[in-house]
């Protein structure tokens, strides 16, 4: 009997070891599952979810504080069936007072076995789920308290116990972490966008021509790009127009774009000749003053000829412009490349030339608006030439923002894009 009892003891043990196991197992995955978003919704979504697969909650939620720390500014929830989100529609966003707002006022881990009995509890509006048990922790960041996690109605209908609260307190260390981290994670990425919109030209006025142009960084903050556009008014109603991408993505990538524009601008101001001398003089500048990454770009130089326009180009290893006609017909102006900057300045630069109808619009883009790694180039830009026909009626701003929205790539590099439109007839 000794032995068996003995026995019972240890497989008990055994059990109870097996479970903290699988709940320690359980909380790294989710710390490393937390902190794989990047997106600040989303990690506090994950929380919550996580929080509540961790012991076993039916409903769980995440109330963010207002900067002063007196009332809730967010509430982020789940569990709640669509019936039961329909009914609290028109409630509104808690405002923190009863037991929501004792653990804003203390906040210390708080375990109610029965919600309505607590000295705080004001009981529950209509359409609320009447709920039972309460597992409450505070998140803080930084030293200071960032919002409240709360948990009721174990699956098993037992109020929660001393280890829920431990894995719970130990999940909101980690998410406060995760939350810290998104949270510099987007002030790196806005700041970078930032940057790089400032390297970038506001377009000037170019009549007899319309020109828009937009930018969209790449998804990672650390990607900060070397795409740039540019469009430079000349004498006798010439307009030239640029686009182009330095190789990398950092900020050696955004300072030699911004070099190469410059001196790009410098060589089109001083005298009218054909877009691949041009480059060809770009080329051996940068190789004789610079140490920038190898370069593609496309340059144009748009110019009446009778009633029509002459589209004179250039291309160092760039994708090529997309002609889109004003009856919606999208062709892609495929020509001889030369190679990309910095790579042999000996090579000639081939030239092209084709007239421009007038309403013809012109745009040219770089290959983060069509890059997909489950793509081929020519699908990919089958795709873009499809979704520029089909919104080739808009006014250009509308129109490069249509193609930025609907773009075919992964969306992992940063994109520019620049469009001009002939005038009419």
């Amino acid at each position: 009997m000794r032995l068996r009892s003995e026995l019972g003891r240890i497989d008990d043990t055994l059990r109870i070891l097996v479970a903290s196991i699988d709940r320690l197992q359980g909380l790294l995955d989710a710390v490393v599952a937390i902190s794989r978003e990047v997106e600040l919704p989303a990690v506090l979504h994950r929380i919550v979810t996580t929080a509540m697969d961790l012991v076993g909650a039916r409903y769980g939620a995440l109330g963010v504080l207002s900067e002063s720390g007196e009332r809730l500014e967010q509430f982020i929830s789940a569990g709640l069936s669509e019936q039961e989100r329909l009914e609290l529609a028109e409630i509104g966003l808690p405002r923190g007072l009863g037991v929501l707002g004792h653990l804003i006022r203390y906040p210390e881990p708080l375990r109610i076995e029965e919600i309505r009995a607590h000295p705080s509890s004001v009981g529950f509006p209509p359409g609320h789920p009447h709920l039972r048990t309460l597992l409450g922790v505070a998140i803080s960041v930084r030293g200071e308290i960032y919002g409240d996690l709360y948990l009721s109605e174990r699956h098993d209908g037992r109020p929660f116990d001393v280890h829920d609260e431990n894995v719970v307190i130990a999940l909101a260390s980690a998410a406060a972490i995760a939350i810290e981290n998104v949270r510099l994670f987007e002030r790196v990425r806005v700041g970078a966008e930032q940057f790089q919109r400032l390297l970038l030209p506001s377009l000037p006025d170019l009549p007899p021509f319309t020109a828009a142009a937009i930018y969209r960084p790449a998804a990672e903050p650390s990607q900060l790009g070397g795409d740039w556009y540019d469009a430079i008014p000349l004498s006798d109603n010439v307009v030239a127009v640029v686009i182009g991408d330095v190789v990398g993505h950092d900020l050696r990538a955004a300072a030699a774009m911004a070099s190469t524009r410059n001196m790009l601008r410098a060589l089109l101001f001083d005298q009218s000749i054909a877009p691949g001398a041009v480059l060809s003089r770009l080329d051996r500048a940068l190789e004789a003053i610079t140490n920038n990454p190898v370069t593609t770009t496309t340059l144009a130089r748009i110019e009446p000829e009778g009633p029509d326009w002459r589209f004179n180009w250039s291309t160092a290893g760039h994708v090529p412009p997309l002609l889109i006609t004003r009856d919606h017909r999208a062709r892609f102006l495929l020509a001889e490349p030369g190679l990309p900057l910095g790579v042999d300045t000996e090579q000639p630069r081939p030239d092209h030339s084709r007239l421009l109808p007038p309403g013809a619009t012109v745009v040219f883009f770089t290959d983060g608006l069509i890059e997909h790694p489950g793509h081929a180039i020519d699908e990919s830009l089958g795709a873009l030439g499809d979704i520029a026909a089909k919104h080739a009626d808009l006014p250009l701003p509308e129109f490069v923002q249509a193609l930025a929205d609907h773009h075919p790539s992964d969306g992992h590099d940063d994109m520019a894009i620049l469009a001009l439109r002939t005038p009419g007839p």
